[in-house]
């Protein structure tokens, strides 16, 4: 019954208080259409890829906003890599690293109108390794398409918090 009459409580004071999620905010800072773009590195062409995918997910599962082209778009957000690192976290007895963190740092550019935000974030992600292993290709992508995922949350909750502050 205490349950019950708690969380009563708490979906009154939600509502009763006019709490909006910030992705109510964020269609007006970022727009409806989208057009992604993504510098593609030299050093790693298939991590593009990678990240556009990610970032037309993002924006949509997110924001509710659609991908377009150019010439459609609401806004337009520019992703480049700045760097891709990787550190050791953890070794074992004899030495070996069995953990690393991945540390990718991306360059963000939303252009909307005459307005450019731009913002370079980090994207971390830990993973293991056994021990006297190297870090395989596949563990590698992985580590980057997770950490530059975890950077797009962190540039999306940015562009959401941007468009509260808009709207006070």
């Amino acid at each position: 019954m205490a349950n019950i009459i708690s969380t009563a409580m708490i979906l009154f004071l939600l509502t009763s208080c006019g709490y909006r999620p910030s992705s109510h905010f964020t269609p007006k800072s970022i727009g409806e259409k989208v057009y992604t773009e993504v510098e593609v590195s030299l050093s790693d062409p298939e991590n593009a890829v990678l990240i556009k995918d990610a970032l037309n997910r993002a924006l949509y599962s997110r924001l509710k906003s659609l991908a377009t082209k150019k010439e459609e778009a609401d806004s337009i957000i520019k992703v480049a890599y700045q760097s891709i690192g990787f550190t050791p976290l953890q070794y074992d007895k004899n030495g070996y690293v069995v953990y690393y963190q991945a540390n990718i740092v991306l360059k963000f550019a939303m252009i909307k109108g005459k307005k450019t935000e731009e913002r370079r974030i980090v994207g971390r992600y830990e993973f293991p390794v056994r021990p006297t292993a190297i870090i395989s290709n596949d563990l590698r992508f992985k580590a980057i398409e997770r950490g530059s995922i975890n950077a797009l949350d962190q540039f999306i909750a940015y562009v959401s918090s941007k468009g509260l502050l808009s709207h006070e």
